[in-house]
This record gives C-alpha cells, sequence and structure tokens, in this order.
C-alpha cells in the first residue's frame, strides 16, 4: 500500500497526489492520499492506523509530508521518498503562519507548531530514503535535507519549485525504489 502525504495547505486531492493515484492505479498498485488535519497530533494518529491496517506500506511525502513520512519511516521501519520535506516545520510554519489560531482543543496553533519537534528523527534508515529535491524550492531550503541525510538515494535539480515541477518524470524511478 502507497500512502501518499500531503503538505501544508494541500489536501489528498491536490495536483501531486492526484497524479500518483492516476500513475499506481494504472499499475495496478494500491494508493490512498487521506486529506489530513492541520494539527500535526491528529494527522499523525490518522496515518498511524493506516500503517497498522495494511501490510508492506511505502510513505511517499510532500512538505510537511515528508517530515511526517520521514518520523513514520524511522518508526516503522519502512520505506519512504520525500519530496522536497520540511526538515525544520516547527521554524518554518512559526515564520509564515500567524500564531493566534484557536483549535479543537482550544490551544493556539503555536503549540501544534511546537510539538512538531518531538516527531523529528536523528536516527536514519538510509537505504529506506528516496528524497527529490530541486533547487528552485523558494519555500523551503533544500539544503537543510541534503546536510540532515547526505548519504541517502538523492535527485537534486538545478531550478524547479516547491511543488517539484515534473515530478511525473520520476514516476518509475519511484516506483523501481518501492519494489526493490
Amino acid at each position: 500500500m502507497i500512502i501518499y502525504i500531503h503538505g501544508f495547505g494541500s489536501s489528498g486531492q491536490g495536483e501531486k497526489s492526484c497524479a500518483f493515484r492516476q500513475y499506481f492505479k494504472k499499475n495496478k498498485i494500491p494508493f490512498i492520499a487521506p486529506s489530513l488535519s492541520v494539527i500535526p497530533e491528529l494527522a499523525l494518529s490518522t496515518l498511524e492506523e493506516l500503517i497498522e491496517s495494511y501490510e508492506n506500506v511505502v510513505l511517499i511525502g510532500s512538505s510537511l509530508g515528508g517530515y511526517y513520512a520521514l518520523y513514520l519511516s524511522s518508526k516503522y521501519n519502512i520505506k519512504c521518498v520525500l519530496i522536497n520535506p520540511s526538515i525544520y516545520p516547527y521554524t518554518t510554519l512559526r515564520e509564515e503562519l500567524p500564531q493566534t489560531i484557536n483549535f479543537y482543543d482550544d490551544k493556539e496553533y503555536s503549540y501544534h507548531i511546537e510539538k512538531l519537534k518531538s516527531y523529528e528523527v536523528n536516527h536514519l534508515e538510509e537505504q529506506n530514503i528516496f528524497l527529490l529535491l530541486q533547487k528552485g524550492d523558494t519555500v523551503l531550503d533544500y539544503r537543510e535535507a541534503l546536510k540532515k541525510m547526505p548519504k541517502v538515494k538523492t535527485i537534486l535539480e538545478e531550478k524547479g519549485n516547491h511543488r517539484f515541477d515534473g515530478i511525473e518524470r520520476y514516476f518509475d524511478e519511484i516506483h523501481h525504489f518501492i519494489l526493490y
């Protein structure tokens, strides 16, 4: 089962998730892309329930979804594909979002952003990670991912953007990584 984890402000119906869904459907590989809560604890709880419900799970995560995928890959010892992943979302989201929004638990969003630190991974199973980066990403600094994961399988492109222009060009390579 392939589980696609979208980034902050996206959904399971985003452009990338729909492209992946179409590719994996065509190749008869089970695929889901749930729309996740913006609250990290809720998003991760949903993803953990899904991982524990299926066999042979592989994660594909983009941006904040890449951060979640890295955490879950480490926790469950499963493969993950990271697309322009957020390495320090508790810093980047704090800079981008108002901190006074209250959520379901009457806590301000800054509380939930701070909670993201508890999901940081320091020990990596390098053979389980495939990293795709584009230097043209103006939202996240690709160098942070390279510094954290210098020895993983990596594709690094000179231009591009945060969405990863032309991700479809790598679907077959991602498929191969998933299988082997």
